[in-house]
């Protein structure tokens, strides 16, 4: 277009020119006055295009310089943005590591401490073993005894190896919803293997154990590992809740808990994840340290689960105040509590109301039914006729260990169990 422009500008000047000329010449003037009118105007419009044209490149130049100025304030602005952002972000990486660092740190110190703990509660009981006559010296004792003494020795020390070596299996058990089946929930188990591989089943150590005063570091030990793992199984799915016991002796150990709570208050993430279980009776005897522990617990959002159950009359009111979510009661349990009332099923302690309505008054406290030790098909269908949402068994799926892999994750550095354990002394 602009080359087109200047050429009719042009044309347009010397028609212009050439008008001012004949108007000179016809006024009287001669040729020559008229070829100077002519041009005199065309130099006039020449140099007003010249300087019209430079004004409007100036402005063009001015206004691109403007547009470039804007450009780099704005490349400026994000480069600036840009490195603001990556220095936020490394600060957050440098974070995230140094607080994954101390956690782990942290973690480990407190997997040390228990297995230091244990160690010397084996060691010392060792000790008063080997310093006691009637252990020592055959003739205060007959070879049945000293035989059963120094299988128990044998026992602990395996016991203390599994520990130190890391040698702790978790173990799954499905508890799924009814009727579709679906599995909502796992009850976990700690086992120990032995250097044979063999599984120790707790009715194996716990007497022994128990005699000795080793169950609470025992238990206080296993419960840890038990979150250790769960934790990494829940970073994977956090759909799933995991029950994991506790028992009265982790709950009002004075040096155990605080540090629990505190392992327990960096990882609150868990607490939908995590489910704390005790038996009946355990959590009918707990004592004000036990109660005041669960609270805090509580207050981080963890919530318990009571299990064992040996009567289904429970004190609803207590068990909502306790933050207890959930109960278990046994599938023989729960059906040998029916009976039948005017042609309606009914409970033996709630002959008033349908038994289908028991799941529900429960509900109404925030507690769910789960029927456990389901076996039959045949119980299934009695569970689902008092309206019983949740079920566990072997029917549904047999405890299974998890993946190798996932408990390599949580094994502490090695070599430090040796550095902290100490070094058993068989007896003579």
């Amino acid at each position: 277009m602009g080359k087109i422009v200047t050429p009719l500008l042009m044309v347009t000047y010397a028609i212009l020119s050439g008008c001012v000329a004949a108007l000179v010449w016809r006024g009287g003037s001669d040729g020559g006055t008229a070829m100077a009118a002519f041009i005199g105007t065309l130099g006039v419009c020449v140099a007003f295009h010249a300087y019209a044209t430079q004004k409007m490149s100036e402005i063009r130049i001015t206004k691109d310089i403007d547009l470039v100025r804007d450009a780099h304030r704005l490349m400026v602005d994000a480069i600036d943005s840009t490195q603001k952002d990556m220095i936020e972000l490394a600060d957050r990486v440098q974070n995230q590591r140094t607080s994954r660092s101390e956690e782990l740190t942290s973690e480990v110190r407190m997997l040390e401490d228990l297995v230091k703990k244990l160690g010397e509660s084996i060691e010392d009981r060792l000790n008063e073993w080997k310093s006691a006559p009637a252990v020592v010296v055959p003739l205060h004792g007959t070879p049945a005894q000293n035989a059963r003494e120094a299988q128990a020795l044998a026992l602990i020390e395996t016991i203390r190896e599994a520990l130190t070596q890391n040698r702790v299996d978790l173990y799954l058990q499905p508890v799924v919803s009814l009727p579709q089946r679906k599995t909502i929930f796992y009850e976990s188990f700690s086992r120990l293997r032995d250097a044979t591989g063999r599984v120790l089943m707790p009715a194996e150590y716990l007497n022994v154990a128990d005699a000795e005063g080793l169950v609470p570091s025992i238990d206080n030990l296993l419960l840890f590992r038990c979150v250790q793992i769960v934790r990494r199984l829940a970073k994977q799915d956090r759909r799933i809740g995991i029950f994991c016991n506790i028992s009265l002796t982790s709950l009002r150990d004075e040096v155990f808990f605080p540090q629990f709570l505190e392992f327990l208050s960096e990882n609150r993430d868990l607490a939908g994840a995590l489910i704390f279980e005790l038996g009946q009776d355990a959590f009918a005897n707990r004592g004000s340290v036990e109660a005041r522990n669960m609270a805090k617990l509580a207050d981080l959002g963890f919530r318990f689960s009571i299990d064992k159950v040996m009567t289904i009359d429970f004190d609803l009111q207590d068990l909502h105040r306790s933050d207890v979510r959930y109960v278990k009661v046994g599938a023989g349990l729960l059906l040998e509590q029916l009976l039948e009332v005017e042609g309606k099923p009914a409970l033996k302690f709630l002959k008033d109301i349908h038994a289908g309505d028991y799941a529900g008054l429960l509900a109404r406290y925030g507690i769910e039914v789960i029927a456990e030790k389901v076996e039959s098909e045949k119980q299934v269908v009695d569970i689902l006729d008092i309206e019983i949402g949740y079920a566990q068994g072997h029917l549904f799926g047999e405890p299974r260990a998890i993946k190798e892999q996932v408990l390599a994750e949580t094994a502490p550095p090695a070599g430090f169990a040796k550095s902290t354990m100490p070094q058993l002394r068989r007896r003579a």
